[in-house]
């Protein structure tokens, strides 16, 4: 008898403008792939707008800012590298539509990671795995983003989706006590972002070396936040002092604005000093051996630091954030051998965790 393949669909953000979104989707799918024998894809799904009261005229004005946008050469010449990164990527031949029937199915789905469960934007019906009766759910390090939620959720419905769930593992530790106080379960596991599961040689295969690439060393901004005059003349001072030039990665005026998640690879393994508010640029710092600072993140309402403290503190990093007023000779400097050995251990708890959810036996 020809045993049939698994077929597993991932939940997680799509159409999301960041290099973080893409590479952990990327990372969840070569993870899975490598470590079963399945058929993986990742549900095309977009943010519903049922719950966003829009006029007519407001809508004409999105839609005119979104052609403006795309027209916008930068930014077109930016979406097309996205593009082709998503060709890495295996997605489902048909879009979810919530609040529509649908005959997708999958053996398995798997939900995660990146913030799916951000209160701000999550918890609906995908992305608690409620849209077809038969299938197994289950989330793999999934993020909450929060450390408490403060937002109106629908509690009695989204603790019956999540007790339903076949295993729960979450990225940070706030989102384990958000979730078991939620739930009531004992059972919901810490693990690593799915981007460290991959090694920097398996990032090298989708790395790419941008156009107009630095002649010199250079620091490496990568802010999602707000980046505060002070911040930005200290960085100029580490610069200076090494005879570096910085690439501002998010900002229109730099040539290595236009760059994708591929190109984002090559310039976090290559720089000398990465300065960010990015859990993902930290991750591939991390991966990529290279010395990196952590600012607070600027402009934002909530607290938007809990997956770095757990990532800080889970690989004993917690000396690269920034101190508030110098970036360190500390800073500069780094020995991540202690924290390889922790990532190797952390690499084999999700391998368990995934193996056991998905009832395979070695």
């Amino acid at each position: 008898m020809i045993k049939m393949k698994r077929k597993i669909g991932i939940v997680t953000l799509i159409g999301n403008f960041n290099f973080g979104n893409r590479l952990q989707n990327y990372a969840t799918q070569q993870y899975i792939n490598k470590s079963i024998d399945a058929d993986v894809e990742t549900i095309l799904n977009y943010p519903p707008l049922n719950n966003i009261k829009i006029t007519i005229v407001d809508f004409i004005k999105l839609l005119k800012l979104r052609c403006k946008f795309f027209k916008h050469s930068l930014c077109f010449e930016k979406n097309r590298e996205f593009k082709l990164f998503n060709k890495n990527i295996i997605f489902s031949k048909k879009e979810f539509k919530y609040r529509k029937k649908h005959n997708f199915y999958y053996d398995y789905l798997v939900i995660g990671s990146d913030q799916v469960w951000n209160p701000a934007t999550g918890f609906k019906c995908l992305d608690l795995g409620d849209f077809r009766e038969g299938m197994k759910v289950l989330s793999f390090a999934t993020s909450l983003g929060v450390s408490k939620i403060t937002r109106k959720i629908d509690s009695n419905y989204v603790r019956s989706r999540l007790n339903s769930f076949i295993a729960i593992s979450v990225r940070e530790d706030s989102g384990k006590k958000i979730i078991e106080e939620l739930t009531g379960r004992k059972d919901v596991e810490v693990l690593v972002d799915p981007t460290m599961l991959l090694t920097s040689d398996e990032w090298d295969k989708v790395s790419k070396k941008p156009k107009n690439y630095p002649k010199k060393k250079y620091i490496l901004n990568y802010f999602l936040g707000n980046l505060s005059e002070e911040r930005k003349k200290e960085i100029e001072r580490i610069a200076k002092e090494n005879d570096c030039e910085i690439v501002n990665i998010m900002d229109k005026k730099d040539p290595l604005y236009v760059s994708g998640p591929s190109e984002f690879l090559y310039l976090e393994k290559h720089a000398f000093l990465i300065c960010t508010d990015s859990f993902h640029s930290s991750v591939f710092a991390i991966l990529y051996d290279r010395p990196f600072v952590i600012f607070d993140r600027e402009g934002s309402k909530e607290n938007m630091g809990t997956r770095l403290d757990t990532l800080l503190s889970k690989f004993n990093l917690k000396n690269r954030r920034y101190n508030g007023k110098h970036i360190t000779k500390e800073n500069l400097e780094h020995d991540y051998t202690e924290a390889y050995k922790i990532l190797e251990q952390e690499r084999k708890k999700s391998e368990r965790f995934l193996k056991r959810a998905l009832d395979i036996n070695d």
